[in-house]
């Protein structure tokens, strides 16, 4: 489980399931809003890291991440 930023609503959660379920070795992709948590399954290293890094693309950075304007207004824009 890791806790992220810029997660706001329903269509937030939407895609953040969308996007991390497309990922090879990536599956049980779980979000609560309520405590801005993703949880998933993952085979390796490399599997979390490119999570990861597919969260932070599309808006949503682990916690302690940059968070900068970019990232916060990507997060607007992916929302399906």
């Amino acid at each position: 489980m890791v806790h992220i930023q810029n997660l706001k609503c329903r269509g937030c959660e939407n895609t953040i399931i969308k996007r991390l379920s497309e990922i090879k070795n990536i599956s049980e992709v779980k979000v609560a809003q309520d405590d801005e948590t993703v949880s998933f399954d993952y085979h390796t290293k490399h599997d979390f890291e490119k999570a990861k890094h597919v969260l932070s693309a599309i808006g949503y950075p682990i916690v302690g991440a940059d968070n900068n304007l970019k990232t916060k207004e990507q997060s607007k824009v992916n929302v399906l």
